[in-house]
């Protein structure tokens, strides 16, 4: 990745993730066909939803015949981290107008925001519509053609744990930690690993008295304060 924000750099520098949407865009794809979701379902999923995570979820609820108004409580808390990500992006178009930033926050992912992260430190700072745009439609294109995939091989499977599939996601978001960390020189790797297990103690606490979305929530709030905390006292 280098300091380029065209549409072909925006290409260039997607691929990798696009591999990534494919693996767990087509376990999900597998997971929801042997739940015995129909194939159009599966697809307006992936087509309105749009993340991994909360469509992994609302498929076991679906299964288990929860209440839709349960479902749509549980995708909002699960996903409104997006909320906290949004922010964050924001700041490099302020510019633009709110169409443009609409266009953007509506297929921001945590994976095209890391991306955009990992991209910040190539750039000085910056960022362009046309390099996020592309990013963010490679990755829902390539999410949306891994769905149907793993739909179709979902009827040559009989138990998707059985190859692990449904462990996926949880190993896309390691691999894009980790690039995180080794990509950000504007913080030390003993400063983001501090922040990382704290994240990780702290969701372990908050588990046992609350559910695991409004944990998360919490856990990435408070983490942030420290992060932010932490590093203001290495500057001074």
């Amino acid at each position: 990745m280098d300091s380029d924000l065209t549409l072909r750099a925006g290409i260039k520098d997607t691929i990798p993730t696009m591999f990534g949407y494919m693996g767990v865009g087509m376990a999900f794809g597998v997971v929801a066909n042997t739940s015995h979701l129909p194939l159009l379902a599966i697809l307006l999923m992936s087509l309105l939803i749009y993340a991994g995570s909360v469509e992994f979820v609302v498929t076991a609820m679906l299964v288990a015949g929860d209440p839709i108004s349960a479902i749509i409580l549980s995708a909002f808390l699960i996903n409104s981290r997006i909320i906290l990500m949004s922010i964050s992006i924001s700041q490099y178009f302020k510019r633009d107008s709110m169409r443009q930033n609409f266009f953007i926050g509506s297929l921001l992912t945590d994976e095209t925001f890391a991306l955009a992260m990992t991209k910040i430190n190539q750039t000085e700072g910056r960022l362009t519509l046309v390099w996020f745009n592309t990013a963010n439609m490679l990755a829902y294109l390539s999410w949306i053609l891994a769905t149907a995939a793993g739909a179709a091989l979902g009827s040559l499977i009989n138990d998707a744990k059985q190859f692990g599939l449904d462990f996926a996601l949880v190993a896309m978001f390691i691999g894009l930690l980790y690039l995180q960390i080794i990509n950000d020189h504007s913080k030390s790797i003993q400063l983001q690993l501090t922040v990382v297990f704290a994240v990780a103690i702290m969701m372990y606490f908050f588990m046992r008295w609350l559910p695991g979305e409004l944990a998360l929530l919490l856990a990435s709030i408070l983490g942030c304060f420290l992060g932010m905390g932490l590093s203001r006292s290495h500057a001074d």
